[in-house]
C-alpha cells in the first residue's frame, strides 16, 4: 500500500484569506475576551512586525491598523471536510487526522499514473483552491504523517525506505503519545529510531500498551485504525463577508470562490449539479434568494459561476448583504459531454451546453429557445423555449433566429437547398401551403424563406442562419 498524505500547516488563516480580495494586515486571534492572543498572521501583518503568540494589546501597540478575526475551530473542520472531498476523488479510502488529510493511492495509480504524476495533480487542485500544504508518501499513513511534518515532498516507497527515514525524526516530530514525549528525553532518547530498537518489555511497563501500538501503527505493523470518510450528499456553505456589500459587483469575488469549490467537490464525488440557491443575508429583512437552475447537471467551474453571476447581476439588492450561503442539496450523477475525435471548432470556443446556460444566465430562462420534433410541422409551432424536458431536436436544417412573423425578401438571392414543402394546418382553419428554400444574399447572408409551390418568387423571410 502507498499512503499520501496533505499536511494543512495554515488551514485557518487560508480558509479566511481566500475569502479576501485584498492583502491587508489580519491577525487570527484565540483566548479569553481580556487577554487575546495572536495564533496566525498573514503576510502583511508578518512584514509589520505581527507575530504568533503576542498578546493583541501588544499586536495594536505595534501596528495602528490591521483586521483580526476569532479563530473559528469549527471553520477549521469545515475546511477539512471540504478538501477531504476533494482527495476523495483520487481515492476511496481517505481519512482525516490533525490539521492533515490522508488517502491511501496505490489502488488509484491505473487511473492517474505513478505517484510522481498523482503529486503533481494534488499539487495542482490545492494550489488552485488557495490552500498551503505540505505533501508525504509512505507505506503507512501515520509514516507519512511523520513525514510531512518534517519536510515537503518526502518519499519512502517501501517499509524498509520508511524505517530509514524515520530514524532521524525527532520525538517531538513523531506523533506519539505526549506521555511518552516528554518523558523519553529524560532517559537519553532523542529520536525516533532510538525509541524504536529498545526493547518493547521494557517500554510496555513504563508506558503501557498505547505507546507499542502508535509505534506499530508508524511502521505498519499493526493496521492504521483510521475512521474512513464518506463526502456528505449535500453542501451547505456560508463565507461572512468582511464589510456589509451594498451592490452586486462586490459579491463577484467571494460568488466565484464558492463556485469554484462547488466545482472542485463535485468532480471529488464524480457528481454534478443542476440546481442551487444563493441565500444574500441581511441584517434587519429576510435574505434574498437567487435560484440558479441548469437544463442539465454540470460540474464545470466556469459554467456554475456564469450561471450564478448572470442570474445575480439581474437582481436589485433591498439592503447590504452580510453573509452569502450557498445550498445544493440535489446532486445528480454527471455524464461528461462526448466530443469527436476529429473536433474542427476552436480551441477556445464554447461548448453548446455552456453556452446555451451562459445565455439562459444574462437573458432570462424564458429567451432561449431551441427547436423541437412536434406533431405539428408549422415552424412557429416548433420552437419552444429550452427546457430539462426537451424532446429531441428538429434533424432537419433550421435557422436558429426565427422571426415572429414572416416579412417580404428582395434582393439578388441564391438558392442553396430546397425545395422542402410544408403542407398542414388543415384541421384548425390555418391551411398552409409552403416551399422552403435556404438561400445566399447579396452580403453572404443564409436566409430560410418560403414561396408559393412551385414559384420561386415573392419569397418570405422566415428566418436567418447564424
Amino acid at each position: 500500500m502507498l499512503w499520501a498524505c496533505l499536511l494543512l500547516p495554515q488551514l485557518a488563516l487560508d480558509g479566511v484569506l481566500r475569502g479576501r480580495a485584498d492583502n491587508s494586515p489580519l491577525v487570527l486571534v484565540d483566548g479569553p475576551a481580556n487577554a487575546r492572543t495572536v495564533v496566525a498572521v498573514n503576510a502583511s501583518a508578518r512584514e509589520a512586525g505581527l507575530r504568533i503568540g503576542q498578546r493583541l494589546t501588544a499586536a495594536q501597540a505595534l501596528l495602528a491598523r490591521f483586521e483580526a478575526v476569532p479563530y473559528a475551530a469549527a471553520d477549521v473542520a469545515r475546511w477539512q471536510q471540504f478538501l477531504a472531498s476533494v482527495a476523495y476523488r483520487y481515492s476511496s479510502q481517505v481519512a482525516l487526522l490533525p490539521h492533515a488529510i490522508v488517502l491511501e493511492v496505490s489502488k488509484s495509480q491505473s487511473l492517474f499514473g505513478s505517484w510522481a504524476m498523482m503529486e503533481h495533480r494534488l499539487r495542482t487542485d490545492f494550489a488552485a483552491l488557495g490552500f498551503r500544504y505540505r505533501i508525504a508518501a509512505a507505506p503507512t499513513p501515520h509514516g507519512a504523517y511523520v513525514l510531512a511534518g518534517m519536510s515537503d515532498g518526502q518519499t519512502a516507497l517501501s517499509h524498509q525506505g520508511l524505517r530509514q527515514r524515520l530514524d532521524d525524526v525527532p520525538l517531538g516530530k513523531s506523533r506519539l503519545p505526549a506521555q511518552a514525549i516528554d518523558a523519553l528525553p529524560r532517559m537519553g532518547v532523542r529520536r525516533l529510531g532510538q525509541l524504536l530498537g529498545m526493547p518493547r518489555d521494557g517500554l510496555q511497563r513504563r508506558f503501557g500498551a498505547e505507546l507499542l501500538q502508535a509505534m506499530d501503527r508508524l511502521i505498519g505493523d499493526l493496521p492504521a485504525g483510521l475512521d474512513l470518510y464518506m463526502p456528505p450528499d449535500a453542501v451547505d456553505w456560508t463565507i461572512e463577508l468582511s464589510h456589509e456589500v451594498e451592490n452586486v459587483a462586490a459579491l463577484i469575488f467571494p460568488l466565484k470562490r464558492m463556485t469554484g469549490d462547488l466545482a472542485a467537490y463535485l468532480s471529488g464525488r464524480d457528481g454534478g449539479v443542476q440546481r442551487f440557491l444563493l441565500k444574500l443575508e441581511h441584517r434587519d429583512l429576510a435574505a434574498t434568494e437567487v435560484v440558479i437552475s441548469m437544463l442539465s447537471p454540470e460540474r464545470n467551474a466556469d459554467v456554475l459561476f456564469d450561471a450564478a453571476r448572470g442570474r445575480l447581476e439581474r437582481i436589485q439588492l433591498p439592503a447590504p448583504v452580510l453573509t452569502v450561503r450557498l445550498i445544493a442539496d440535489d446532486l445528480p450523477g454527471f455524464v461528461p459531454a462526448g466530443r469527436d475525435l476529429f473536433d474542427e471548432r476552436p480551441a477556445n470556443a464554447l461548448p453548446f451546453e455552456q453556452l446555451r446556460e451562459r445565455l439562459r444566465a444574462r437573458l432570462g430562462d424564458r429567451a432561449v429557445y431551441q427547436w423541437g420534433s412536434t406533431i405539428d410541422p408549422r415552424p412557429e409551432h416548433s420552437q419552444r423555449i429550452a427546457a430539462q424536458d426537451d424532446a429531441p431536436l428538429e434533424p432537419r436544417p433550421r435557422p436558429t433566429w426565427l422571426l415572429e412573423r414572416p416579412i417580404p425578401l428582395r434582393g439578388a438571392l441564391r438558392v442553396i437547398s430546397g425545395p422542402e414543402r410544408l403542407e398542414t394546418g388543415w384541421w384548425d382553419g390555418g391551411d398552409t401551403r409552403r416551399d422552403y428554400y435556404i438561400l445566399e444574399t447579396e452580403l453572404g447572408q443564409r436566409a430560410w424563406a418560403f414561396c408559393a409551390p412551385g414559384e420561386q418568387s415573392g419569397w418570405m423571410l422566415h428566418g436567418w442562419f447564424a
